[in-house]
């Protein structure tokens, strides 16, 4: 049965960190090669997989990022739309009832454009509705920090003991889980400059 409009706002959250690896910078124009994803509150409880890339341009420079191959890809690749309806039903599967779904990222602009134009154009819904959560503005909030403070080489010393992000879908979407947790504990940033306290 349909919710009428509004009534997910009353639903408990479900956070689900996602990173994917792609061929390139937009849907567009470039695959998606790859998604990871994990609960935050349980990053063991995880999807993979791979997929068989679609016709479009690959750049050098992503593939190094990846690590991953075009060739194998194309041979052990899963197609998108068998790929696209597995994460639909894992989502569907590992979400508690009475909870919505929400979309974790770093930064979630870029995964998830790649992963709503996939949903849509081979599964014809998004699980996760149409919004995303992304964790370099949640640690603007949170910490009062700059844009600029919020890249991994800022917040990864801190929060994840100096490790890189290994460009790999999994291993990532874990690695921002922890990130988010370890951030969404932080006392809220009060600021407290004259310009606050005059206002």
């Amino acid at each position: 049965m349909s919710r009428g409009k509004g009534q997910d706002r009353d639903l408990a959250e479900c956070f689900i960190s996602v990173d994917v690896e792609t061929g390139g910078a937009t849907p567009a124009d470039y695959a998606l090669l790859s998604i990871g994803a994990c609960l935050v509150d349980d990053p063991e409880t995880t999807f993979y997989v791979e997929l068989k890339p679609e016709a479009k341009r690959t750049t050098q420079e992503a593939l190094e990022v990846s690590k991953l191959s075009l060739d194998i890809l194309e041979t052990m690749g899963e197609p998108p739309a068998e790929a696209m309806q597995r994460f639909a039903d894992w989502v569907l599967d590992v979400l508690p009832e009475g909870h919505r779904a929400v979309f974790v990222g770093f930064n979630a602009a870029f995964d998830w454009m790649f992963v709503a134009d996939y949903f849509e154009r081979y599964v014809g819904r998004n699980p996760f509705g149409y919004t995303a959560l992304d964790i370099k503005s949640f640690a603007m909030g949170r910490l009062g920090s700059t844009w600029a403070g919020t890249s991994m080489s800022v917040l990864g010393p801190e929060y994840l003991s100096g490790r890189p992000l290994a460009h790999h879908a999994l291993s990532d979407a874990q690695d921002q889980a922890a990130l988010f947790r370890a951030l969404y504990a932080e006392p809220v940033h009060r600021r407290t400059n004259r310009e606050d306290d005059d206002s």
